[in-house]
């Protein structure tokens, strides 16, 4: 399939699904206690416009401190992890083992380490994130070939300029694999946070609105939730075209 097909099927597929949401409702298919139409949401979201933005500056603070120590972090951590097949041998098992726990039972500990403030979401996000954002780096790591470690050895290089100048370039695309996969995470853990136990923030509000039965004040927020996901993938589509086009030129000719 053609790039303008995918985007063809892309567009359509939306469609679908935004008009599914606008009229499935309205025919009586799905109750709309539970499920809104789309246009519901969508005018309670301007008409509510000051309540929905301004519990953003709390969102968005805690998602890029959030993100900060995961993507970074986590990161930095798995290229160190992944260019040591001891480090992996050792690590791997207890981190698989770590991200089987159900991490949500941990945040009433959090909150009473952290209290309501911003601390206990991105404490709560991080933690969430950051073990499937860390494997995700040490699978790429993992998975150059060992010729590309030889060849610096041979030349002497330390081992810190191994993970500079090989493993990180060479690793570009599982970094941005991991970005995503990390922001993404980050970005559900704060709300999820939020809507667990906080006193402002967007998961705030709409855990607000369910306790009162306001379901297009709920799905009002949940459309805020899927633009910030949606701004979040644009920007890191971006940001895999420019590592393709950096790898396209560095490559030899």
């Amino acid at each position: 399939m053609t790039t303008s097909g995918r985007r063809l099927a892309q567009v359509a597929l939306y469609a679908g699904i935004l008009a599914a949401w606008e009229v499935l409702p309205r025919a009586g298919v799905v109750p709309r206690l539970f499920v809104p139409p789309l246009s519901e949401a969508l005018a309670t979201l301007v008409s509510d416009r000051r309540e929905y933005l301004g519990s953003l500056p709390t969102t968005f603070g805690e998602i890029a401190v959030s993100y900060l120590i995961v993507c970074g972090g986590g990161i930095l951590l798995g290229q160190l992890i992944g260019a040591s097949a001891a480090a992996r041998r050792i690590a791997l098992p207890v981190l698989r083992s770590a991200y089987a726990i159900p991490i949500v039972v941990l945040y009433p500990v959090m909150m009473v380490w952290f209290g309501l403030g911003s601390e206990s979401k991105i404490a709560f996000a991080s933690i969430y994130a950051f073990i499937p954002t860390l494997l995700t780096a040490v699978a790429g790591v993992a998975a150059l070939s060992p010729a590309l470690g030889e060849t610096a050895r041979a030349f002497g290089a330390t081992r810190l300029q191994q993970i500079l100048y090989i493993a990180l370039p060479a690793s570009l695309p599982s970094i941005v694999a991991a970005l995503r996969l990390g922001g993404a995470l980050v970005i559900v853990g704060v709300i999820v946070a939020q809507m667990l136990g906080a006193a402002e923030g967007l998961g705030f509000l709409i855990t607000r609105h369910r306790t009162l039965l306001n379901s297009p004040g709920v799905y009002a927020g949940i459309v805020l939730v899927l633009l910030i996901t949606g701004l979040h993938e644009v920007l890191l589509r971006g940001l895999e075209r420019r590592v393709a086009a950096y790898r396209e030129g560095a490559s030899p000719s």
